[in-house]
């Protein structure tokens, strides 16, 4: 199918402006947030066509090993401004938020200060593109938690959209199904 004359040139003016774009930033930048066992290193893997770890950059640019990264049982230990790229694919720079579903108010503080620079950052190169908020639809007992709530309703992201990511649908696959076997 030919486009139009008028439609042609509005397609290549906006293949034009993307690439420019894609020439100030070649990296894209995530803020990934979510409960501990979210899915959210999955999430990230799966997107850059990885089973492999990131590799993790400190404020300075400096590697850091991962095994001086002490998680705990609940919750990894990040630090947000920890710069996180899979070498299958450079063209992503993701940050991970440390989880407050704890509910602690300094870790929300945290996520908040980070938005706010990031969003707001005149150097394109390090300003947030956007948020991926993962939340797990096989927790019954907590769809939606508190600090999730406080995140939606406290910090405000400016003109970084955050998109919603429903994580776990396998599990709930599977435990449907195992539901309805024990039915039979």
């Amino acid at each position: 199918m030919l486009l139009p004359n008028t439609e042609f040139q509005e397609a290549e003016r906006q293949r034009r402006r993307a690439q420019n774009v894609r020439k100030l930033t070649p990296r894209f930048r995530v803020l990934i947030i979510g409960r501990a066992n979210a899915g959210k290193t999955t999430i990230l893997q799966r997107v850059c066509n990885t089973t492999d770890r990131p590799k993790i950059f400190n404020r300075e640019g400096h590697e850091i090993d991962l095994s001086e990264l002490n998680p705990t049982a609940q919750r990894g230990q990040h630090d947000i401004e920890n710069e996180m790229i899979f070498e299958s694919n450079t063209a992503f720079v993701f940050h991970d938020s440390r989880g407050f579903e704890a509910g602690r108010t300094f870790e929300l503080d945290k996520i908040k200060d980070f938005v706010q620079k990031r969003s707001t950052n005149k150097n394109i190169r390090d300003h947030l593109h956007v948020i991926w908020y993962c939340i797990p639809i096989n927790d019954e007992a907590r769809p939606i938690t508190r600090a999730e709530l406080n995140f939606f309703n406290e910090c405000g992201t400016g003109r970084v959209p955050v998109i919603i990511l429903f994580t776990k649908a396998d599990m709930l696959d599977a435990q449907t199904m195992e539901h309805l076997v024990l039915l039979e």
